[in-house]
């Protein structure tokens, strides 16, 4: 019988977010249908999901991932062992000062400019908002658009550098994988985060 990863979306999670590999790959290696990983990247189910390190967990290698990654038809096989499996621990949404909330419209902004390539959903997680909140300044149809002011969300404590980096590299990565099934970029996706969310109180 085929042996699949323990806690196979928090592991298809933890894929998505720190590989290359395609979400076929992820999808069989997880025993999930490569609908459930679309969905999954682009934040649409289990958006506070908090990924598991296959390599961590025994199941996989940093060469196998990588063998995989140099090559799309090739499939993840799964490491055998006799290890405990590590148990995933969920962490609770950190909060966002009153004081900064009036800035996460400009927040936004910012980065829909300086970063288009990052979708909706990852924008929103990073500064704590709505995925409706960022569509709308997207689209400059937010109603307090004409006093918008791009505001870098790290200098203002909204998101760490770490943060934003990770998500910019995520929605790379996106970017990769629909070039290599042919698909047209699109940001719609989250980014589903292995990053602790930000509180999702509407702005």
């Amino acid at each position: 019988m085929a042996a699949y990863p323990l806690m196979p979306k928090a592991t298809a999670a933890w894929l998505v977010d720190n590989t290359a590999l395609t979400f076929d790959q992820i999808a069989e290696f997880c025993n999930l249908h490569p609908l459930e990983i679309q969905a999954l990247a682009d934040g649409e189910v289990n958006s506070g999901i908090m990924g598991t390190s296959p390599i961590l967990a025994g199941e996989l290698t940093a060469e196998e991932i990588a063998r995989c990654e140099k090559n799309t038809n090739a499939r993840l096989k799964m490491l055998k062992s006799d290890l405990p499996k590590p148990r995933a621990r969920s962490k609770g949404p950190r909060y966002t000062p009153v004081t900064k909330r009036a800035e996460k419209p400009n927040a936004i902004f910012y980065l829909v400019k300086k970063h288009p390539e990052l979708a909706d959903v990852q924008i929103a997680r990073l500064v704590g908002s709505t995925k409706p909140t960022v569509d709308t300044i997207r689209n400059k149809t937010y109603a307090g658009m004409s006093t918008l002011k791009p505001v870098d969300p790290v200098s203002i404590g909204l998101c760490t550098a770490d943060e934003l980096e990770k998500a910019v590299k995520k929605a790379e990565r996106r970017t990769e994988r629909q070039t290599k099934t042919g698909a047209a970029p699109a940001v719609t996706e989250q980014d589903n985060d292995t990053t602790p969310p930000h509180s999702a109180s509407s702005v």
